[in-house]
């Protein structure tokens, strides 16, 4: 875990203010925590969308089990696996992923993985959405996607530098 509390509705909502929820939609989540984000995601994304979470932490994994959607496909292993992990008629399908997972922890050949691998599991358009206590991460999605914008989300403890790259 990265924060010893839940991430803000202010910061979900910055996070996830690029989504267009009108569509049917695969988006994957990257660190699902308690659910945070999935419980606003599944509230939003059409019947057809489908969610893909991520979480390695048992707790928290449990606690997402509770969601009990059929929308929804749990992973308790790492994203360092994502590519191989993911239906492989989703892998390049992707629209969204979210990420709240704290890249600052991870060395630097894991986390070029997991953005290249990022990179991959999108479809052209697909963008990934992150959000960090700072700003490390812009100049690792500059050199994968070739494209980053950031903002500040100051509504939430800690707060949080929110991330968008898309994939041309």
């Amino acid at each position: 875990m990265a924060s010893v509390t839940p991430t803000s509705r202010f910061c979900v909502r910055s996070v996830c203010q690029p989504i267009d929820f009108s569509k049917d939609l695969n988006i994957v989540e990257y660190g699902a925590g308690a659910g945070v984000f999935s419980g606003y995601l599944l509230d939003h994304m059409t019947p057809d969308s489908r969610l893909f979470l991520f979480e390695t932490n048992d707790i928290l994994f449990e606690k997402l089990q509770e969601l009990e959607s059929p929308r929804v496909t749990l992973y308790d292993r790492s994203v360092e696996y994502v590519s191989e992990l993911l239906p492989e008629k989703v892998v390049g399908e992707v629209d969204y992923i979210i990420s709240g997972i704290p890249f600052s922890f991870l060395d630097v050949s894991t986390r070029n993985s997991i953005l290249q691998q990022s990179l991959n599991i999108l479809h052209v358009g697909g963008e990934f959405l992150a959000y960090q206590t700072s700003g490390h991460l812009k100049e690792p999605l500059q050199q994968t996607f070739g494209n980053v914008k950031t903002g500040w989300e100051w509504r939430n403890i800690p707060p949080m530098t929110v991330y968008e790259a898309i994939k041309k």
